[in-house]
């Protein structure tokens, strides 16, 4: 406490109303969120596919169900915007029902997995409906959990915090997930039926654990704001005033094209390096710290531009900007046989991605009307969430239909090459991240919404620890 808000990273995102306790407290349910995420598309990913037995198909169906309760965000959050509660409650009953429904679905999850390889006495297609079940309670409660964090977040941060306490959050969602990452690669070395039990119960309390200390005294009651006597706003009515204060449609697309842009190589880059660059598996397991470094720049850069009152379209821009270049180093590497160009394009894609997602992020946060930040974060986040699952599912699709013709001689015998298919996936981002920079352009001069900020210094809080 001595070294004062200067070297401390992210202090100034700290305020008086919210100080650095209760911040480090309430970003708790960002990482729990970003153990669940772990746990579904990493881990549980190869568990089912390589230790359990689970057809491919099958696995990616059952990873995809939590995004259908993507694109219901945005109900959730005019839900949390207008709930009615004696207790004066808005964000505080929805962020404990998503933890409820991570809590149930992690609880069942285990054992129709192991119905579901066939190794329990029950038939397989049990496992089917229960496994199912599980990704579905799980999805439900994430999208909850963090649509309603979020706007508590947005409820409680001074208008002029709020970038730095967007990139701290988002930072903290890092944390959970390189950290779990780690505990669940140490943990399952030696894989047993029990062990990958034991590791999902452990899961659903210790979610429960971080989401109860994320609460515990942050939302002050309100029972004036949740009367049932106070009149309910409808729908439409919270929608047009999101268009008026700026909720564009422009603005959507905006978030659904770079996030796509962004997106579409989640599942590319480390096959890609093995199989035309060479890398071992130690070293494509490397490219993940890599692009974590570049996100984590791309956030403190963010914080600190957005801070010195930095327009958020223009962050966003930037990060649009990075990323072209990056997918650029990513093709270029190939024929040229460069790893480190490859490391450069995955670090720097990282950095991209993190400027576009506070940038963002923050201009949804400025969007929200006093009292309805649950619908802009919602909305931010339906958007969000649909399009990097649909990037995700596309980018995968396309690069194995590309490279099925390639092999096969269809489109020349220039393009048969294994590189094929992933450099079309690549090009079609560079195009997606060219339309975004369309999209936001106008949005950058004619931004409806002020997007004044805090003009004091950012110190070392830009260099996210």
């Amino acid at each position: 406490m001595r070294l004062g808000s200067r070297f401390l990273p992210f202090a100034d995102a700290a305020t008086k109303e919210l100080p650095l306790g209760r911040l480090l407290r309430l970003s708790l349910f960002q990482v729990s969120v970003g153990i669940s995420i772990v746990l579904l598309n990493g881990t549980l990913n190869r568990v089912m596919i390589v230790e359990l037995g689970v057809s491919t198909l099958l696995v990616s169906l059952m990873v995809s169900l939590p995004l259908v309760f993507a694109p219901f965000r945005v109900l959730i959050g005019f839900k949390s915007d207008n709930h009615r509660s004696v207790l004066g409650w808005r964000r505080v009953p929805y962020i404990w029902l998503g933890t409820l429904l991570q809590f149930g679905g992690f609880a069942i999850m285990p054992f129709a997995l192991l119905l579901l390889s066939g190794t329990g006495e029950s038939p397989a297609l049990y496992g089917k409906f229960g496994a199912a079940l599980a990704f579905l309670l799980v999805g439900a409660g994430l999208h909850t959990t963090q649509t309603a964090g979020l706007a508590l977040a947005t409820d409680i941060a001074p208008e002029e915090s709020r970038p730095r306490v967007v990139a701290f959050l988002y930072v903290m969602l890092l944390v959970g997930m390189t950290g779990s990452a780690l505990i669940f690669s140490e943990l399952l070395r030696e894989f047993s039926e029990m062990r990958l039990i034991q590791v999902i119960q452990g899961v659903a309390v210790t979610q429960m654990l971080l989401n109860i200390a994320a609460l515990w005294k942050q939302e002050a009651r309100n029972p004036a704001l949740t009367s049932a006597k106070r009149v309910q706003a409808q729908f439409n009515q919270s929608w047009a005033k999101f268009r008026a204060a700026g909720g564009s449609v422009r603005v959507l697309v905006a978030v659904a094209l770079g996030t796509a842009g962004f997106s579409m190589q989640d599942i590319l880059l480390e096959p890609y390096g093995a199989e035309i660059l060479k890398l071992t598996v130690g070293q494509t397991t490397a490219l993940t710290a890599f692009f974590a470094l570049g996100t984590l720049a791309g956030f403190g850069l963010a914080a600190r531009s957005l801070g010195r009152n930095g327009d958020p379209y223009r962050v966003a821009g930037f990060g649009v900007l990075a990323g072209i270049f990056a997918f650029a180093a990513v093709i270029i590497a190939a024929p040229a046989q460069s790893v480190l160009l490859f490391r450069i394009g995955t670090a720097l894609i990282g950095f991209g991605g993190g400027l576009f997602a506070a940038g963002t992020l923050t201009a949804a946060m400025a969007i929200a009307s006093k009292g309805e930040s649950g619908l802009a974060l919602g909305t931010w986040g339906a958007v969000q969430a649909t399009a990097a699952g649909g990037g995700i599912l596309l980018g995968g699709g396309i690069r194995d239909a590309v490279s099925s013709l390639a092999s096969s001689g269809m489109l020349g015998r220039v393009l048969a090459d294994p590189s094929t298919g992933y450099s079309v996936v690549y090009n079609i981002e560079i195009a997606l991240l060219f339309a975004t920079l369309v999209a936001v352009g106008p949005l950058v001069r004619t931004a409806q919404t002020s997007f004044s900020q805090s003009s004091s210094k950012f110190g070392l809080a830009e260099f996210p620890g």
